[in-house]
């Protein structure tokens, strides 16, 4: 009897044992962890473009990537202080420079102009995509075989339809990104997607919304559509309510939903990236 009793005690230390390594592997780094931090320049489509890299000095063994792909505006310092973020869960992180030589819009006209190009040629931003994605997997430290992207606003649709044309990424996460982007085909999605949308965003329609949940429910995508009450375009932004004022244009920050949302996000990518 106490020969098995003891033989019990032996597998539940084994057990925890690797509960606690699992969770060493898929937890944040602990607390005060150094953060490495690049910035370089690579080519795509004969531009140059800039890039940012975010990554726990020390992690335990190859780390997921996570492409972090920034509003319209562009190369700013806000998707950089998302990839640190995303480096302390644990993660490498890349800023993707859409538009080339790390160009930030000053004026909501020079945002539409920028962007405009990548919603009139969908293979445009994913050939950016995957310039970025081609660099971050060069860092020892990454996981090649384990890559997601998240995107802001115009980056949101940008990662959106990079997962509709067949990127391999685990999860997409779009918060509040534009939903009229690339119309999914059955089988091409290969992995998982999470939408953090405002409910009172004015530049995303009930049409929009409806007409994409019916796109990716025909195509047979797994998605979560999370919506953030009283949050409009730009929630997740600090700086949103200024710029909204500044150019008039309906957005703002939501602490509460920008809050909520990267809670959503980070469990949305432990569960794609270490669940069976």
């Amino acid at each position: 009897m106490k020969k098995t009793f003891n033989n019990i005690l032996i597998v539940i230390f084994i057990m925890m044992s690797a509960a606690t390594q699992i969770k060493a592997q898929v937890g944040e780094p602990a607390k005060g962890a150094k953060i490495k931090e690049d910035e370089f320049t690579y080519p795509a489509d004969g531009t140059t473009l800039k890039g940012y890299v975010a990554y726990p000095e020390n992690p335990k063994g190859k780390i997921p990537i996570v492409l972090v792909v920034p509003e319209w505006w562009g190369y700013t310092d806000y998707p950089k202080m998302r990839a640190r973020k995303l480096a302390e869960l644990g993660y490498i992180a890349m800023v993707v420079d859409m538009y080339g030589e790390g160009k930030v819009a000053t004026t909501v006209e020079e945002a539409q102009k920028l962007s405009g190009e990548f919603y009139k040629n969908p293979q445009l931003g994913k050939s950016r995509l995957e310039a970025a994605e081609r660099k971050v997997k060069t860092y020892m430290q990454a996981d090649p075989r384990r890559v997601a992207a998240i995107g802001y606003c115009f980056g949101g649709a940008m990662v959106l339809n990079g997962a509709k044309l067949g990127m391999d990424f685990k999860g997409t996460v779009s918060f509040h990104g534009g939903l009229t982007g690339v119309h999914a085909s059955k089988g091409v999605v290969k992995g998982r997607i999470l939408i953090c949308h405002g409910a009172d965003d004015k530049f995303v329609s009930a049409d929009d919304v409806k007409a994409f949940k019916e796109n990716l429910d025909s195509a047979g995508v797994r998605y979560i559509f999370k919506v953030y009450p009283n949050a409009t375009h730009a929630f997740t932004n600090p700086d949103a309510t200024a710029l909204g004022k500044k150019f008039n244009i309906p957005i703002a920050y939501n602490e509460a939903a920008d809050k909520a949302s990267w809670e959503d996000m980070r469990r949305f990518l432990r569960d794609v990236f270490y669940s069976k």
